[in-house]
């Protein structure tokens, strides 16, 4: 097979496939075969009549069109392969010539034209370059110590006092919101801890100061039910206060609330945990913020039929017209998606990321439990929506930024370096550092990809073949033909496992 690209621009090519009709023979040959069994030929079993018999009953046009139809999917995807493009849309496909099947000798050929959209040529920005603030990650005694009050507060128990309710404290409480002469919540013997801010806007105020028997009463917006939003009047009758009293932060307490003897051995494992805690907070933080400096400093064209076909079906979706003005309004959400997508991918091939089968069941279960779904359910339904490619996608993604963010420079807020290491872990075993000192190579206008055998007698061209056919090409080559295939890489596609090999 034979075929040629064309770069139409930046994001799209036209790929000229031909299909010589003695390459073309195996498929008409099985074409022929499945339609001698569906036809009904008088004097033969079905599938038993001779070729020129079914060829005389049907004809070689309906034969070559049934195994053009079986087949076009399979050469264009050949083509695809061998002219190491990426397709980003559905093929427009124009057959321009139908072989004729006359025999060996047949010089006809199977010759259609192929314009799809692929990936841009992307310039990847060095992460060594790009400078990302984040919080600091040094623990201070203050952290250790709130950690530890709160671990203390597990193990308190609770005191009726007499005097006025303070922030810490325990109130029993009943409640009821009106909106105007109608009582539209409350509850009863409901214990809350004042400053915990967790029920009614305004609530931690007006109980602070509060004694036993007191009612207050304070307005402010509810938060759930049928009036969720609506300001409402709220009369609170308190029914006791009550302080924690907390154990004393010693050895027996250690040894109570942990696997540790010692209060010092304790308050270094609370240490060690916050300290976890924000580093990865740090690294997510600093992740975030790379992937953002990384995409702007980033310039390449986006394919816009794959862009127009992704607000169409948003639109469709939406139930509206594909001229509707939402369109445009979503348009550039869709752009910078996609943007952010092809560079991550581009980030994800060129550190040679990998995403194994446990990292893949581990983002799946996250995922179920992120939908409230029970793991087995979810993965069952990933796999009959064919979703595992694109969680795939995005585990890869991740990676590639966590690959990226080793090499970026991460500050705290007062300018001192930041060392996430130990957080981020070892890179994957394949990982590799990409060069980033490297500007891609964009294709030539048009690239012959020519058949082996039709190359036999010329010079190897290693723009015409695939990465592992040229490297095994070099493994067998002398000296000279090595340096020259070597420099003709160099010259043209510059694929970075190749030229690994010059050294």
């Amino acid at each position: 097979m034979k075929n040629s690209v064309e770069n139409l621009s930046e994001t799209r090519v036209k790929l000229t496939v031909e299909v010589p009709a003695s390459e073309f023979a195996p498929d008409y040959d099985k074409a022929a075969k499945v339609l001698a069994k569906q036809v009904n030929i008088p004097g033969f079993r079905p599938g038993k009549a001779p070729r020129r018999v079914l060829e005389s009953k049907i004809g070689k046009g309906y034969i070559i069109e049934q195994a053009i139809n079986d087949n076009l999917d399979k050469y264009y995807q050949q083509a695809v392969a061998e002219a190491d493009i990426s397709p980003m849309s559905r093929p427009e496909v124009d057959i321009t010539e139908v072989p004729e099947m006359k025999g060996k000798d047949d010089k006809t050929a199977l010759k259609f034209t192929v314009e799809v959209d692929v990936r841009p040529v992307i310039a990847l920005p060095n992460p060594a370059d790009v400078t990302v603030e984040v919080a600091g990650v040094a623990v201070t005694d203050a952290e250790v110590d709130k950690e530890l009050d709160s671990l203390r507060e597990r193990f308190g128990t609770l005191s009726t006092v007499e005097r006025s309710a303070e922030k810490g404290d325990y109130v029993n409480i009943d409640m009821v919101a009106t909106i105007g002469e109608e009582d539209v919540d409350d509850v009863a013997g409901v214990s809350y801890r004042i400053g915990d801010n967790s029920m009614l806007e305004g609530q931690d105020e007006a109980l602070t100061g509060a004694v036993a028997g007191d009612v207050v009463e304070f307005k402010s917006a509810l938060v759930g039910g049928d009036h969720a939003g609506e300001e409402a009047d709220v009369k609170v009758t308190v029914n006791s206060v009550k302080e924690s009293i907390l154990p004393d932060a010693d050895d027996d307490f250690a040894q109570l609330a942990s696997e540790f003897d010692t209060i010092e051995e304790l308050k270094d494992d609370l240490r060690a945990n916050v300290a976890k805690t924000k580093a990865n907070l740090a690294v997510i933080d600093a992740t975030r913020k790379l992937a953002e400096e990384v995409i702007a400093r980033a310039d390449f064209p986006l394919p816009q039929s794959v862009i127009d076909e992704e607000v169409a079906n948003h639109l469709s979706q939406e139930g509206k017209e594909a001229d509707d003005p939402h369109g445009e309004e979503i348009r550039g959400d869709i752009e910078e998606a996609l943007r952010s997508q092809l560079l991550l991918d581009e980030y994800a091939k060129q550190f040679n990321v990998a995403v194994d089968h446990n990292e893949l069941l581990e983002f799946m279960v996250d995922q179920a439990r992120a939908y409230g779904m029970d793991p087995n359910q979810f993965i069952q339904a990933a796999v009959q929506a064919n979703q595992l490619g694109a969680f795939q996608a995005e585990i890869a993604r991740n990676k590639a930024m966590m690959a990226a963010l080793r090499l970026a420079k991460v500050v705290d807020e007062a300018g001192n370096e930041v060392d996430l290491s130990e957080a981020l872990g070892e890179p994957g075993a394949e990982e590799t550092i990409p060069d980033f000192s490297e500007v891609p190579v964009k294709q030539a206008e048009e690239v012959e990809v020519a058949d082996e055998a039709d190359s036999d007698d010329a010079a190897f061209d290693p723009s015409a073949h695939k990465v592992d056919d040229v490297v095994a090409y070099l493994n067998d080559a002398d000296d000279a033909e090595k340096a020259r295939v070597l420099a003709a890489e160099k010259a043209g596609k510059a694929r970075k496992t190749i030229l690994a090999l010059e050294n």
